[in-house]
């Protein structure tokens, strides 16, 4: 997904705010400025990120943020799971759940608000747009005998957990695999944060090789790109992970909140709609 000019001074300004370091602002136009055509916004700032510990020796910490999130959907589980499996169709009902944790982006939004939130589950129906991809994701996963899910968020992935319970109660047969981060960035789900929220315990975990907010195929170690290659379904959740997996000619479902402009004005949705989209 191109980087548009308004999105470029999006990943500009967000640098201007944690710095007015002139030489390392200097630095990240020029990335900014001779970004390739095929360039994605989780791409450049995985470049950002090293020119910060360059000039500043560590990255930004998100540890207690990534455990405030997890702890808050961990507390939520039960009830959650509860009205998961009181639903008509279960499955249906765990999909906009986990597009909910979706929420939790200290990349893309300006502001985490832990009551915006929780808001969001009070309406957890699948919107008109999403029935025909949905019925398209059954059809798909009633033929395959492996599928991945593409993690995004902490948090998100508690809710991606009780999803996958769902998804192994209507297709038991399925092997099912879930991609994290290779490290630290923003409050991306690293493995050892699918650990923590239990999500070892339904899936396989892969890691992505790289401390980066996305998926770029080329940078993967074999056995994440095997992970992708050998996968009958995908399911890549978030913005970050749309911005580096669509357009590829790949088989995919997609899965984010839209939570900037960039989103919004591309599907021409209200700020936080939630989209399920199938990418051939």
């Amino acid at each position: 997904m191109r980087i548009s000019e308004s999105c470029a001074k999006c990943l500009y300004d967000r640098q201007l705010n944690k710095t007015d370091n002139k030489e390392y602002l200097a630095e990240i136009k020029e990335l900014i400025d001779n970004r390739r055509e095929n360039d994605t916004s989780p791409y450049l700032v995985y470049l950002f990120n090293k020119v910060h510990v360059r000039y500043f020796g560590t990255g930004a910490d998100y540890k207690d943020i990534k455990k405030k999130y997890n702890d808050l959907v961990l507390a939520l589980e039960e009830n959650l799971r509860a009205e998961i499996e009181n639903a008509p169709d279960p499955l249906a009902k765990s999909i906009v759940i986990a597009r909910v944790g979706n929420y939790i982006d200290f990349g893309a939004m300006n502001h985490v608000d832990e009551n915006e939130f929780l808001t969001l589950f009070k309406d957890t129906e699948m919107r008109q747009d999403d029935i025909s991809v949905y019925e398209s994701f059954i059809r798909e996963c009633e033929n395959a005998r492996s599928f991945l899910l593409v993690c995004d968020n902490c948090g998100e992935i508690v809710l991606d957990k009780l999803m996958i319970e769902q998804l192994k109660k209507r297709f038991p047969y399925l092997d099912i695999k879930a991609m994290v981060r290779g490290g630290e960035v923003l409050n991306d789900a690293t493995v050892e944060d699918a650990v923590y929220s239990g999500l070892d315990k339904v899936a396989g975990i892969v890691s992505n090789g790289e401390a980066i907010a996305g998926t770029i195929y080329d940078m993967m170690p074999e056995e994440a790109r095997n992970s992708i290659d050998e996968a009958d379904v995908i399911l890549a959740k978030g913005q970050g992970n749309y911005e580096s997996m669509s357009g590829q000619g790949r088989h995919a479902f997609y899965e984010f909140l839209c939570k900037c402009d960039l989103f919004t004005n591309r599907f021409k949705v209200p700020r936080l709609t939630g989209m399920f989209i199938e990418e051939y």
